[in-house]
């Protein structure tokens, strides 16, 4: 995958605004999601000898949470805790085994299931990431961070379709989950997220289909505007590009204007700079 095209996949998800986590270091990925799952009672490794220096201490703190765990095996504070040490540690791949320890006491928590897919991604195992982020969707179809985790798994293998196909499975399937659940899944979001796909892989008319026929449903809705109006840029359409990302501008809330007019300048700038490079010219000729 080209950079262009990458940066292009990476400019829209901010622009849009759908959740776009799969680019962050592991690291403060795993700190977070174990301090917000923190409970108020935790238990304390005891018998620890005094470490004389950091790296002994987080040592000393793995053998007492492994001393925990063998006297408990479920015990979910502890399995916290031995990710976290082994993440300050910096053994990524020793988080493996309690987040899917995790993952499998908490399955209503998808969020150990999507740290553990980007987990194994991180550590190329992109078959049992891929394999987790199936697991989620297929137990919730409206899990967008899942799907979204997959899609651009997909994208990095080079397999598109196999993306499209996932997407329109989620789309197939929210007829049916509406009537069971209304709301279960944001089709809004995942045709967002098809239409990202269609522009990543430069299949421009099926993307602007995608976001026209979304604009047309939800006027009210700014970010398939967004999207129109990056492809228009995009394919060098600037001054439509400008025209529709100014009535975005309009619809986005607050705190998503900074980034749109900053979209609208990047398109001004580049309209600027021909003029710019014809009056250089000129003034040399002279």
């Amino acid at each position: 995958m080209s950079k262009k095209r990458s940066g292009w996949f990476s400019r829209i998800v901010l622009a849009i605004g759908l959740i776009a986590f799969l680019g962050f270091s592991i690291a403060p990925l795993l700190g977070g999601v174990l301090q917000a799952n923190q409970g108020n009672s935790s238990p304390t490794p005891t018998n620890t000898p005094a470490a004389s220096n950091p790296q002994e201490d987080l040592q000393a703190q793995e053998r007492g949470y492994k001393l925990v765990l063998e006297r408990e095996p479920d015990n979910r504070t502890a399995l916290r805790g031995l990710i976290d040490v082994r993440r300050q540690l910096n053994d990524i791949e020793g988080t493996i085994e309690p987040l899917e320890r995790l993952a499998e006491l908490n399955p209503e928590e998808s969020r150990y299931w999507v740290l553990l897919a980007q987990t194994k991604q991180y550590l190329g195992d992109r078959e049992g990431a891929v394999e987790t982020y199936r697991e989620l969707i297929t137990r919730e179809p409206g899990n967008v961070q899942a799907l979204q985790g997959l899609v651009t798994l997909l994208l990095e293998e080079d397999r598109p379709e196999a993306a499209i196909a996932a997407i329109e499975d989620t789309l197939q399937l929210a007829t049916q989950a509406d009537q069971s659940e209304p709301g279960s899944i944001d089709v809004v979001s995942t045709q967002l997220l098809l239409g990202q796909v269609y522009a990543e892989q430069q299949r421009y008319e099926q993307a602007l289909n995608v976001f026209d026929n979304l604009s047309q449903e939800h006027s009210s809705d700014f970010r398939p505007l967004v999207g129109k109006g990056l492809i228009l840029e995009e394919t060098g359409q600037l001054d439509e590009a400008q025209a529709v990302l100014n009535s975005a501008l309009d619809l986005a809330p607050a705190q998503q204007k900074d980034r749109i007019q900053i979209l609208i300048e990047q398109i001004q700038a580049s309209q600027a700079s021909p003029a710019e490079e014809e009056t250089s010219e000129e003034t040399t000729e002279e």
